[in-house]
C-alpha cells in the first residue's frame, strides 16, 4: 500500500508550466499561472524554445548565432523570474529547448513528472487560437500527460485576480 501526502504537500508540489514564446497572451498565461501558483501553493516553471534555423553556411556563424539565441533566452527568462517571484514569493523553474516549439514542448511534458498542469492563453478578440493550443487540443492531445489550462487572453488583472 503506498502513502499519500497530505494534501499541503501536494499544493506545494504542483508546477503550472508557462511556455514563453513572443505573443501580447503570454502575459496572461504567466500571470494566471503565477496567481494560481501563490493562491493554490505550487510553483511556475517557464519553458523558452529557442527554435533552430536552417543550415548555416558556415558552422562557426551557426555556433555564434545560437550562442547568441541561448544569452537572449537565458536574459528574457531571468527577467521574468523576477515578476514571478514578484507575484509568488518563489522563483520559477528555468527551462530552455531547442527545436519545433511543440515537439520540445510535449518531450518536456513527458520527461519531466515534476510539472502538473500547463497554463496557455488564447489570443485575445476571438481570433485562431494559436498553433500550440490548436495542436494540444487537436491532433496531438493524446500526448498530453498533464491538465490543460487555457486562459482567454483579454482578461485584465482584475479579472485574473477574481478568478485565482
Amino acid at each position: 500500500m503506498s502513502e499519500q501526502q497530505p494534501p499541503t504537500q501536494a499544493k506545494r508540489d504542483r508546477v503550472f508550466l508557462v511556455v514563453v514564446d513572443d505573443s501580447p497572451e503570454r502575459e496572461v498565461a504567466l500571470r494566471y499561472a503565477c496567481l494560481r501558483a501563490r493562491n493554490g501553493g505550487g510553483r511556475v516553471a517557464l519553458l523558452r524554445v529557442i527554435e533552430l534555423d536552417g543550415l548555416v553556411e558556415w558552422v562557426g556563424v551557426g555556433v555564434m548565432m545560437a550562442e547568441e539565441r541561448r544569452e537572449e533566452a537565458e536574459r528574457l527568462l531571468s527577467s521574468l523570474a523576477s515578476e514571478v517571484k514578484d507575484i509568488t514569493g518563489g522563483l520559477p523553474m528555468l527551462l530552455i529547448r531547442e527545436g519545433e516549439p511543440r515537439e520540445a514542448l510535449l518531450a518536456l511534458l513527458e520527461e519531466d513528472p515534476r510539472i502538473s498542469i500547463l497554463v496557455l492563453a488564447s489570443a485575445p478578440g476571438g481570433g485562431s487560437p494559436g498553433p500550440l493550443i490548436s495542436a494540444l487540443t487537436g491532433r496531438f492531445a493524446n500526448r498530453v500527460r498533464v491538465p490543460l489550462t487555457i486562459v482567454p487572453g483579454s482578461l485584465d488583472r482584475a479579472e485574473l485576480e477574481r478568478i485565482t
